[in-house]
C-alpha cells in the first residue's frame, strides 16, 4: 500500500515539476486543491498568493524550459501518514534555489498539493 501512495503523490509532484519547468498551466492546476495557498521567503520578502494568483505569475513569466535551464528538480524526500503526505522539494530556476514543503492529502480519491510554503536558500 506504501508503494502505491507513494507512486501516486510522485506522479503528483513530477506533475507540479513539469508544469513550473515548462509553463504548463493545466499540468501545475490539475497538481494543486483550488483552494490552495503559496507562501514564502524570497530574499527576505513575503510571498503570499493564491493559487490562481500564483498561476497567472507562472503564465507570464518566461519558462526554465524557454530560457533553456537544465531541469535539476528533485524529490528530497516524502513522509506518508494515512492519506496525508508532506514533501520536501528542491527546485533549482530562474536563478533562485527553491526549496518547497508541499503538504498533500487525498481528497476525492486523488492526491493533491493543500499547500506550498517555501524559500530561497543561497
Amino acid at each position: 500500500m506504501y508503494n502505491i501512495k507513494m507512486d501516486k503523490i510522485t506522479k503528483v509532484i513530477d506533475n507540479y515539476f513539469e508544469g513550473v519547468y515548462t509553463g504548463n498551466i493545466g499540468k501545475l492546476k490539475s497538481s494543486f486543491h483550488p483552494n490552495t495557498f503559496l507562501y514564502g521567503d524570497i530574499k527576505g520578502n513575503e510571498y503570499i498568493k493564491s493559487l490562481d494568483d500564483y498561476l497567472e505569475g507562472v503564465q507570464n513569466r518566461k519558462s526554465p524550459k524557454e530560457l533553456n535551464e537544465i531541469d535539476k528538480m528533485e524529490i528530497i524526500s516524502v513522509e506518508i501518514l494515512g492519506n496525508t503526505a508532506l514533501a520536501k522539494v528542491h527546485l533549482p530556476m530562474l536563478g533562485f534555489n527553491y526549496y518547497d514543503f508541499l503538504s498533500l492529502v487525498v481528497i476525492e480519491g486523488e492526491w493533491k498539493i493543500v499547500n506550498k510554503v517555501f524559500t530561497h536558500v543561497e
